[in-house]
């Protein structure tokens, strides 16, 4: 038999009696779809996660960790918590800034929440707040790049293509990853070195019937069986190329794309349209709302692709970087995403999803106790807040995080946690961990070494899980 003939895989299955055909089970296996449905490794408690992303920083002094201190001292110096050698702005007075509004304990567990977020009070037993989160950079971008993929430089692959590429997708004829309304950095939806079918799928929310959901995706000939034939056709040449270099990532991610392209051709414009809900339903989430409109649509969604089987939703609502006049500001953020966020907890309570879809909301840091004047020269009603990565909130709920449970402390200025701190690295080690995956062996070995989401970092945080 003549060897050059053969395409690889042949020539490993006649090989070295019969050893190559062990070779050809593994790349068979490789050949899998990537996104294969996959059993979780460790005993999970969730089947999907909706991360729920607040771009610029939420306020954590004024919706969650008040502090007396900086009350009393409003309008007047405090002494500095940081090192004054340190490039941050508002370092020259270290004004105290009180917090705008009342927050107090709500629900059974206590759980301080702001005035602001009427909504989140209202489902205060059902979220865990973590209140000394921390992470590594005070700079947006550097910052949020972390929230999503672990680091503050380089690419790398996103949480929701560590989660698509451990899981799978439950529907085959959906993404496991959709992000909603994402920011322009694309590296904090994408794949890295992951394979391209793990990258999340870009969505934005139809306002009306002639708002493409998902650029590209509409069959412009609208003939199905010719779209099939020619689909065929393209993967065929697709497929011969891919046999003459095997493992080029690059030619895998665009067949498979292409094939869940022309499936979600038919499954996505019944699910992108909320019409079919009831008006009860869309109440609920503020659809038609003139405060919060666009997020009521994004959350909703993310309810009806999670509930489709997609594995990671992720939706961004941004609008919160108060450096300036934060008591106009901050009021109009909350109205934007308070009673969506809190409307999908109890729309997927009542439904039984919540038992096991993980919620996620956070920023990407938080602010400063102290104000920030940007004219230098304004009243202390008008000045903002700073980044604070030292510590900020993050709130959980459903997929086995305990309900109603307020855990971490920070100290008097609401600036280093004392308690319960918890890193970004160990934020995704526990949601991984609550997946069904071990953050320590979900791993992909590129350039020489195996890499995985939390590095060589992370602690799952035992004390919330129920």
């Amino acid at each position: 038999m003549n060897s050059t003939a053969l395409s690889r895989r042949a020539w490993l299955q006649h090989t070295a009696c019969g050893f190559g055909a062990l070779a050809l089970h593994d790349l068979v296996q490789a050949a899998q779809s990537p996104l294969a449905l996959r059993a979780p490794r460790l005993p999970a408690k969730a089947k999907r996660v909706i991360f729920l992303f607040m771009s610029g920083g939420p306020s954590q002094p004024d919706l969650f960790d008040p502090k007396s201190y900086i009350k009393r001292m409003h309008g007047q110096t405090i002494s500095a918590p940081i090192n004054t050698n340190e490039l941050r702005v508002g370092t020259d007075k270290f004004l105290a800034l009180a917090t705008h509004g009342e927050v107090k304990p709500r629900g059974q567990s206590g759980m301080m929440i702001s005035d602001l977020l009427p909504h989140t009070a209202s489902v205060a037993d059902e979220i865990c707040l973590l209140r000394a989160m921390h992470s590594d950079n005070n700079q947006h971008q550097p910052a949020a790049l972390q929230f999503h993929t672990g680091m503050t430089a380089d690419v790398r692959p996103s949480l929701g293509s560590w989660v698509s590429y451990g899981l799978g997708t439950e529907n085959q004829s959906l993404p496991s990853f959709i992000t909603i309304h994402p920011d322009s950095d694309t590296r904090l939806y994408g794949s890295g070195f992951l394979p391209a079918a793990h990258q999340g799928t870009k969505v934005t929310v139809p306002q009306d019937a002639k708002q493409a959901p998902i650029d590209y995706l509409a069959d412009i000939s609208g003939d199905a069986k010719s779209q099939r034939a020619r689909i065929d056709f393209t993967q065929r040449m697709n497929r011969r190329l891919l046999d003459q270099a095997p493992g080029d990532a690059r030619m895998e991610g665009m067949i498979e794309s292409m094939e869940i392209a022309f499936r979600m051709q038919t499954a996505t414009p019944e699910l992108m349209d909320i019409s079919s809900e009831s008006e009860a339903t869309k109440k609920l989430y503020g659809v038609g709302s003139k405060e919060c409109d666009k997020n009521a649509r994004a959350c909703l969604l993310a309810r009806r692709l999670s509930e489709a089987g997609v594995r990671f939703v992720q939706v961004t609502m941004g609008g919160w970087d108060h450096h300036g006049d934060i008591r106009n500001a901050l009021p109009k953020s909350c109205a934007g995403t308070d009673q969506p966020c809190a409307a999908l907890i109890k729309d997927l309570k009542s439904r039984g999803l919540l038992e096991d879809t993980l919620v996620i909301w956070s920023g990407e840091f938080g602010r400063t106790p102290w104000s920030q004047d940007l004219s230098g020269t304004s009243p202390i009603e008008k000045h903002g807040r700073e980044h604070q990565p030292e510590s900020f909130c993050t709130w959980m709920a459903g997929g086995g995080i305990k309900p109603g449970l307020t855990h971490g402390e920070t100290d008097d200025f609401g600036f280093r946690p004392i308690s319960g701190k918890v890193h970004l690295h160990d934020l995704h080690a526990t949601v991984l961990h609550q997946l069904g995956l071990d953050h320590e062996k979900l791993t992909w070995r590129h350039l020489g070494r195996d890499y995985r989401l939390t590095d060589v970092h992370g602690n799952i945080v035992k004390e919330i899980l129920s």
